[in-house]
């Protein structure tokens, strides 16, 4: 009989708190980027917009080496992709990975 009363306190205080959380709304404020991607009209850089940047800052690839060939940001896309779940076309990778060894690799202009 104990267990009974017990149960039914429990049950009735867990719904009251999930009904309190539930009604509870909390808001975060994610401070604004400071680094944006770097302009380009390879076709790249529009993908890298809409796929790259909506996961994390631009401000990731100013840590990627400068000289990382296009073996490298291939290999970071299929990461990003494969182990992160980037909700990437397999079709727009190699568009992502040229933007990437031209304007941040080793094939940036010097």
């Amino acid at each position: 009989m104990k267990t009974r009363i017990f149960l039914a306190i429990f049950s009735a205080v867990a719904v009251g708190l999930s009904m309190n959380a539930a009604a509870a709304v909390k808001t975060i404020q994610l401070p604004p980027d400071g680094v944006q991607l770097k302009p380009s009209t390879l076709p790249g850089y529009a993908k890298a917009q809409a796929n790259c940047v909506a996961c994390h800052s631009a401000e990731y690839l100013l840590y990627q080496p400068p000289t990382a060939p296009r073996t490298y940001w291939d290999a970071m896309v299929k990461r990003m992709k494969a182990v992160f779940k980037a909700p990437i076309d397999d079709a727009d990778m190699p568009l992502i990975v040229d933007y990437l060894a031209k304007t941040y690799g080793n094939e940036q202009p010097k």
